[in-house]
């Protein structure tokens, strides 16, 4: 494993972040293009100086993830530079699915509404200033889809060549849409984890001086993305937290940075202290997280995957032993789905509340059922469960029951007998 190391971190701007700390033993480090402690190779994830940040001062920024720049790892002028300003999207009352559940207040944060349909354009924003701030000419990634087609699409935006790599066999829309925006897309033979062990050998070459890998060199920044996800749920449940939130789990990534947020935001009391609970959802097919959380287990055990979720097809996920921490510390779960269940929960969600999720998105709410119907979760507690990707992604998902109710003649006759 290569650690880059940055000589000039003076002339950096990463706004309030000041080191790079490891998770594991809590070594410090100058800000820079690295990702794992020399000490005990633990992952590093940033550190900050926060100053007074008020809900008025938010209020004021953009309707995007920069109304949060003071709380992230960039520089005050973000706002001026070419990207995709991505976030702001729409927490839906789901009042219609909530009945059919037996859950009292339920939410869902829809963020298929990004710039590329899902909520790695959060996530990609922080690479790419990460990027703009270490000089990197190229930005790239391993991605099992939704992230190729973020990271493209933001180094079109910002000028920045673009080569990222993916499992062949994705889905053919993530292809298209990571191609389109220009760049290069190597398709290689094999998993996710074959992709992400082949960048991490790139890393080690020399282009891991000049290219920005999202999710290995900059993942520090990168995964910081997620957190907007949180402030914008408390922001718009009108500075709250939910008492329990429903979150997919690939790397685990995103689960334990919204954790993160949600401590962030009481240390700094913009919201008031309460407990809450974390449950994470898995895809059966590709379900080490919740294996060894029902099995009592502390390691991870990784698979080869086999769902139809391919964005959750991470069979060894880097962030799997945080996401047993959290989902235990907080009085969560974490659970799995069939594929069986994944697309009865996506046709649940379109049918309720008008919302087409990806297979990610039907992964949350068929486990958020599952859930209810355990008695692990509590119908009565204020919930909010996450899609994060567009239906239109993962068409071939539910294709097979999404057809016409009946093929007619142009009559009258022919409709009202289908009708009747």
């Amino acid at each position: 494993m290569a650690l880059a190391t940055t000589e000039n971190t003076t002339s950096l701007d990463f706004g309030p972040a000041v080191a790079l700390s490891c998770r594991e033993c809590g070594a410090r480090y100058d800000l820079g293009p690295i990702f794992a402690c020399i000490e005990c190779f633990g992952p590093l994830e940033i550190a900050y100086d926060f100053g007074r940040v008020t809900r008025e001062q938010i209020a004021e920024g953009p309707t995007n993830i920069w109304r949060y720049r003071s709380l992230l790892p960039v520089p005050v002028d973000v706002t001026s530079k070419p990207n995709m300003a991505p976030g702001w999207t729409k927490l839906v009352k789901a009042d219609n699915l909530a009945r059919e559940l037996g859950i009292r207040s339920l939410h869902v944060k829809d963020d298929s509404g990004n710039p590329t349909h899902s909520f790695k354009d959060r996530v990609v924003a922080m690479a790419v200033e990460a990027a703009r701030n270490f000089g990197f000419h190229t930005l790239s990634c391993s991605s099992t889809g939704n992230l190729a087609g973020a990271v493209t699409a933001a180094a079109a935006r910002a000028g920045l060549d673009a080569c990222v790599f993916i499992p062949a066999d994705l889905e053919e829309a993530k292809i298209v849409m990571a191609s389109v925006y220009g760049g290069r897309l190597i398709a290689i033979e094999g998993t996710y984890d074959d992709v992400n062990r082949f960048c991490s050998e790139l890393i080690g070459d020399e282009l891991g001086d000049q290219w920005g890998f999202a999710n290995v060199n900059l993942r520090p920044y990168y995964a910081e993305g997620s957190k907007t996800l949180a402030y914008e749920i408390a922001e718009q449940l009108g500075w709250r937290i939910p008492d329990q939130i429903v979150i997919p789990v690939a790397s685990g990534s995103q689960l334990t940075k919204i954790d993160k947020a949600f401590k962030e935001l009481i240390g700094l009391g913009l919201v008031e202290e309460k407990p809450y609970k974390i449950f994470a959802a898995q895809a059966e097919g590709c379900s080490p997280v919740s294996t060894a959380y029902k099995a009592g287990l502390d390691v991870i055990r990784p698979v080869k995957p086999d769902t139809i979720a391919k964005s959750l097809a991470i069979g060894n996920p880097a962030d799997g032993p945080y996401v047993l921490d959290i989902a235990r510390r907080t009085g969560g779960a974490v659970e799995d789905v069939t594929d069986t269940e994944i697309v009865d929960a996506i046709r649940l969600l379109a049918r309720t509340e008008g919302i087409f999720a990806e297979t990610a998105g039907g992964v949350t709410v068929g486990v958020l059922r599952k859930l209810v119907a355990a008695g692990r979760l509590d119908p009565d507690a204020e919930t909010v469960v996450l899609n994060t990707g567009d239906g239109l992604k993962t068409l071939d998902a539910v294709a097979g029951q999404a057809r016409p109710t009946a093929v007619i003649r142009p009559s009258l006759d022919a409709f009202r007998a289908v009708i009747a």
